[in-house]
């Protein structure tokens, strides 16, 4: 089916989310990038906004309804995370039963038209964005990094230099599980001691 590639984008999404939301600790929840400031989000505000954001978009843009509110009712890191694998899984069971047809046809994106097709690669880029606002939170918390997308400082630097890709977890069910009895991430290599710029 031509819009397999979503389908298959949204299914890592989903775990890149969660995987981001395992590098935090329970005290970060009220951290914002600069204390005091109410411009940037604080974690918590990040996951509440995650799954709102999500819920809406799916049931008022792509008529995907899961049929559970989109918060956990203990506002906890754990619960947050697995409110959204619950809920984000479902969404993807909805999209792999949709025919190529419905991705074309047109929907409500706030006050214009768009195709379905358009309006979920605006979603995975919506949450990417936000994902990278965390990311760099706990950058500035001082936190290392697994890897999101590809290598990080943490797993060797540049994939020039041979870094590797180092996920915190194998799988989301082992994230959930592991998260809950306390941690359990993949080790990691720390810094190379090589530049973390292509730049000479």
């Amino acid at each position: 089916m031509r819009y397999d590639f979503l389908i298959e984008t949204y299914a890592t999404e989903r775990i890149k989310v969660v995987s981001v939301w395992s590098e935090f600790k329970d005290d970060d929840l009220p951290l914002r990038p600069r204390q005091g400031d109410p411009r940037g989000r604080s974690f918590l505000e990040h996951m509440v906004h995650q799954c709102v954001s999500e819920d809406l978009w799916f049931r008022n843009m792509l008529g995907i309804n899961v049929g559970a509110p989109p918060l956990p009712s203990l506002e906890l890191r754990l619960e947050f995370t697995k409110r959204y694998a619950e809920d984000s899984g479902k969404r993807l069971l909805a999209l792999q039963q949709k025919p190529e047809a419905w991705w074309e046809e047109t929907t409500n994106f706030f006050t214009v038209q768009r195709t379905r097709a358009w309006v979920m690669t605006r979603r995975i880029a919506h949450t990417s964005h936000h994902r990278g606002q965390q990311m760099a939170m706990l950058r500035m918390l001082g936190r290392d990094l697994h890897s999101n997308y590809g290598p990080t400082a943490d797993t060797g630097g540049l994939t020039q230099n041979h870094a590797s890709t180092i996920y915190a977890y194998t799988s989301l069910t082992t994230l959930i599980e592991s998260e809950a009895a306390g941690g359990g991430k993949t080790p990691l290599p720390g810094p190379s001691g090589k530049p973390v710029t292509e730049r000479p």
